[in-house]
């Protein structure tokens, strides 16, 4: 698959570095991989979930979550944040524009 854009998770981790290591790894198995679909991901990412229209993914060991949209069709992931757990939890990425339209 296509990751859009590397660079997001690279700014993420300049400010969070203990997050490189997991991200590194989480961009290697979906980058090899080619996914038809959701049952298909689960199987390499045991603690990966639906939100709305996007797919969400653990990193590091639950302390940062991956938001992404997947288009299988086209084999292309589009990141949408990086967020620590406990922004994650605020739920404040899911009331902007971009979350609601898509």
């Amino acid at each position: 698959m296509r990751v859009i854009s590397k660079k997001t998770l690279r700014d993420f981790w300049e400010k969070h570095s203990n997050a490189e290591t997991g991200l590194l790894l989480w961009y290697q198995r979906i980058s090899d991989n080619e996914f038809k679909n959701f049952n298909e991901l689960r199987q390499v990412f045991a603690s990966v979930d639906v939100v709305g229209n996007f797919i969400v993914f653990n990193i590091s060991g639950n302390n940062y979550r991956l938001i992404t949209y997947i288009d299988y069709e086209y084999q292309i992931v589009f990141i949408r944040a990086v967020l620590t757990h406990s922004q994650y939890d605020k739920d404040n990425w899911k009331n902007d524009e971009w979350f609601e339209n898509t």
